[in-house]
This record gives C-alpha cells, sequence and structure tokens, in this order.
C-alpha cells in the first residue's frame, strides 16, 4: 500500500468510526445494556431559575420572553433572569419591562461575551435547578416541566432538550443542517441510554445549581462542560426526548460556517481543559463516548489535510487518480460557491453534503486557530428569525 493510498484511508477511517461505526456500537450496547431515566417522582416541582443570556436582541426578546413566561410551570417556582452583555439597543429596556411578572435584568458594563455572561448569572440564581434558553429558542408547552422531571433520577446532572431544527415559513433554509441535528439528537438519544451524553444543547439545557462553576474560563463552552462537570462530581447528562425545543436554522451556509468555527474553536479548548475524562481507566465508558463523539468528529477535519495530500501524491501516479483528483476540485469549488449562497438556492440532494463539507471545513480552520493559540472574538449571537410554534407535537 502506497503512502498516498494511506494518507486518504485516514480521513476516511476517522470518519467513518465517528459517524457510522461507534452509532452502530452505540446502538447494540444500549439495546441490550443500556439505561433509562426512572419516572418523574417529584412531590412538588423544584424551585428553578431560566438564564437567558442576551446581546442586542431587542428584535425578538419580548417575544422570548412572553413565551417562555407562557411554559407550562408553575410561577411560583420559576425565577427568569435576563443577563444582558452590555447591549447598545433596546434589549435592557424590554427586559424592564418584564419586572412586575418575574424577570430580573443584570447588566454586564462592557462586553465580555456569552460564558462570562453565564457567570455573573450566578449570584442572582434562586433556584435548585438552572435551565438555560437562548433568545432565538421556543421550547414547547410542556418542554421545561419534561426537562426539569430528569431531575427526579438523583444521579442525572445536567438535562438536554431536544432540538428540532426548523425553518420559517414555507422555506426549506438549510436543510441539511436539520437533517443533522436530527441525526445529532438520535445519537444523544442512544447516548442516553448507554449512560451518559458528552454535550448539552447550549439553546435547552438545565443543570443542578452545586454544578454551576461561576469561575469556568470565560473562553470555554459551558453547555459541553457543563456534562464534564457533572461527570467529574459523578453525575451523567441525559437527553430527554419529550423535552422537544424549536431552533430556527441559519439562513445561509455562510452564517453557519462562522457559526461552527466558534463553537469547535471552543470545544476543543474546553476538551483540553477537561482532558482527564478522556481517560478509561478512570472514567470507563464515559471517556468512550467523549473520544469517540467528540474528538474522533474533530479529528476528521485535523486529517482532511493529510487525506488532499495523499491525492495530490496518488494524482502523480495514475491518470485514473488524476481524474479524480480533477473532480473532486470541482466538487470543492461547487461546495464554496454554495457557502455564498442563500440556502434556499442550494438543491434539497444538495443540502447535506454541503453541510458537512462545510462543518469539516470550518474545523479545519477551527484546528488551524487553536494550533496558532488564537482567541476566538466575543461572542456575536448567530441572528435567526425566531420561531414561534413548533411543527411537531407530542
Amino acid at each position: 500500500m502506497t503512502l498516498g493510498f494511506v494518507l486518504v484511508l485516514v480521513p476516511l477511517a476517522v470518519l467513518a468510526y465517528a459517524y457510522v461505526l461507534y452509532p452502530a456500537l452505540l446502538w447494540c450496547l444500549a439495546r441490550f445494556s443500556g439505561e433509562r431515566l426512572a419516572p418523574p417522582a417529584f412531590a412538588d416541582w423544584p424551585a428553578i431559575t431560566i438564564t437567558l443570556p442576551v446581546h442586542n436582541e431587542e428584535q425578538i426578546l419580548r417575544g422570548t420572553l412572553e413565551h417562555v413566561l407562557s411554559l407550562d410551570y408553575p410561577a411560583d417556582r420559576r425565577h427568569v433572569l435576563v443577563i444582558s452583555d452590555a447591549s447598545t439597543d433596546g434589549t435592557d429596556a424590554i427586559a424592564s419591562e418584564f419586572r412586575d411578572r418575574g424577570v430580573e435584568l443584570i447588566r454586564l458594563p462592557s462586553r465580555a461575551g456569552k460564558t462570562a455572561a453565564e457567570n455573573a448569572a450566578d449570584a442572582h440564581v434562586r433556584g435548585e435547578i438552572i435551565v438555560n434558553i437562548d433568545a432565538t429558542a421556543r421550547p414547547a408547552h410542556g418542554a421545561l416541566k419534561r426537562l426539569v422531571a430528569a431531575f427526579a433520577d438523583q444521579t442525572v446532572g445536567v438535562a438536554s432538550g431536544r432540538d428540532v431544527s426548523t425553518g420559517s415559513g414555507t422555506e426549506h433554509n438549510n436543510v441539511g443542517e436539520s437533517r443533522y441535528v436530527g441525526y445529532e439528537m438520535w445519537v444523544r438519544g442512544l447516548e442516553t441510554r448507554f449512560g451518559s451524553i458528552v454535550g448539552a444543547s447550549g439553546c435547552f439545557y438545565a443543570i443542578r445549581r452545586g454544578l454551576y462553576d461561576r469561575h469556568f474560563p470565560d473562553s470555554l463552552s459551558r453547555d459541553f462542560g457543563s456534562v464534564l462537570i457533572a461527570r467529574e462530581h459523578g453525575l451523567r447528562g441525559v437527553s430527554v426526548d419529550a423535552a422537544l425545543c424549536a431552533v430556527p436554522r441559519a439562513r445561509s451556509l455562510q452564517t453557519e460556517f462562522r457559526r461552527k468555527v466558534r463553537t469547535m474553536h471552543r470545544g476543543l479548548e474546553t476538551l483540553w481543559y477537561k482532558r482527564a475524562l478522556l481517560n478509561p481507566f478512570t472514567h470507563g465508558r464515559f471517556a468512550f463516548a467523549l473520544l469517540s463523539h467528540k474528538l474522533c468528529r474533530w479529528l476528521v477535519s485535523l486529517t482532511l489535510p493529510l487525506g488532499a495530500l495523499g491525492l495530490v501524491i496518488l494524482g502523480t501516479q495514475s491518470r485514473a487518480m488524476t481524474w479524480l483528483d480533477f473532480f473532486v476540485a470541482v466538487g470543492l469549488g461547487i461546495s464554496a460557491v454554495l457557502l455564498r449562497l442563500p440556502s434556499t438556492s442550494v438543491l434539497r440532494v444538495l443540502a447535506l453534503p454541503s453541510y458537512l463539507l462545510m462543518a469539516n471545513a470550518a474545523g479545519v480552520v477551527a484546528w488551524w486557530e487553536v494550533f496558532r493559540h488564537e482567541r476566538e472574538p466575543i461572542w456575536e449571537p448567530t441572528r435567526r428569525q425566531a420561531t414561534e410554534s413548533l411543527p411537531v407535537s407530542r
């Protein structure tokens, strides 16, 4: 086997393991030895604090707060906390309008980022359970109770909602993102039965008050880190299928590309910060899942340049491989064009391949930034059109 073939096979093997073999192994293991959530057993619903970190969300915040206050949960057990990351528009004024309805506003004096905003919330939290909801997310009416009910199981430290990727109106914008999100939720369901998820949905998740670390580094990802912290305390994270949450899709692959670079960069830094959890001798199943779900997926992007080098080497050795290199180059060129088009312009048959190519290209950039020790710029929320209702019910 030549060097070129070896270099090409490396990313293909990692990709096949991360996206096909690992879920297949999970399915088998969960089917025969998987765990299930204990049924809800709360005599009284616990007190909760809902945190909403925002920056310049005047266009949607009023609708978000109305939606959050309408969710099925006892009003006397619910505290809503809006953390404004030094907003410069009417965000703070809108949040203040809801003061009489139990909404508290905290304002950071200067831009510090989403994690810093969440850290600032610690001193104001009142509930036993902290629920984070993104400004554009829309949990289903009964989703909040279903999410909180997971904590009736004392082994649960973090509970993550089930994202439902939605478009606006009749648009099929970024269908590839929707299909990928569905796949991701399926994998998290398998991991829950196997023992624990390895990362929570940043749009809608909950954590026990005792695990909320106010000193968590501002440059890291809290939704990912929360599950890692739970594991360090001997608790697990679960995905709650019944806790549905509508999450609007990005309007273009280019927008999603920028978000992916940011989340992957922060994810890599977070994993390095908690790298001791990759030790299978001390963390067993969790280490296996963390390695397979997170690190191996990110390694696909890291090994792609090796695959490209392998194709170049093979192209110098065979006319057939030269033609293969040509078609690969054409495919990458088409993908680069699609990246700049509105998602509604992308044919459905190309939606998922385009999304996967975009995601792995973003991964290459994220790895490059990490190796160069670049800091991700301060959080700039992805501007999405908030979804008012779920297209599904349960």
